[in-house]
């Protein structure tokens, strides 16, 4: 029988499934981080964010949207759009719809930059991931884990 909890305090079973969703990703994050490290590629941050703006388009992202959809916090998006346009991977183009604003706009070399890492970062995802779950339960995972956002 389950023991009751105070009101407000998670069961243990989410307490557990806490600590194993936490200590997963980051042993997933520093096997990929190593692979492209190992492979003299940029951070793992790099390619999110390339992916991010390439999915998007010409219009590029807003600032706040590449944070949002990315889970950085805003001082260390400002830092990462700066490194990423210093390489010249990324552009900064006025905002149409506000003057005072701005959207970053991936450029042809940040997509070959995202295309030349994608296959290192793809190894790393199935070393970390696909040889310790069965597709079906990945899918699982994933569906549980989409609960969560």
């Amino acid at each position: 029988m389950p023991k009751p909890t105070a009101p407000n305090l998670p069961s243990d079973a989410v307490v557990d499934a806490w600590i194993a969703l936490n200590r997963a990703q980051q042993t997933a994050q520093l096997k990929i981080e190593r692979a492209l490290r190992d492979a003299q590629l940029p951070p793992c941050a790099w390619y999110d964010v390339l992916w991010e703006l390439d999915r998007a388009g010409e219009a590029g992202l807003r600032p706040f949207e590449i944070e949002r959809r990315r889970l950085i916090a805003q001082s260390n998006i400002s830092r990462l759009v700066d490194r990423l346009a210093e390489a010249g991977y990324v552009e900064r183009v006025p905002c149409q719809e506000d003057a005072r604003g701005q959207r970053v706009v991936i450029t042809p070399a940040g997509r070959e930059m995202r295309k030349r890492m994608w296959p290192v970062y793809a190894r790393a995802i199935g070393d970390a991931v696909g040889r310790r779950v069965l597709d079906p339960e990945a899918q699982m995972l994933a569906t549980l884990l989409g609960k969560l956002t």
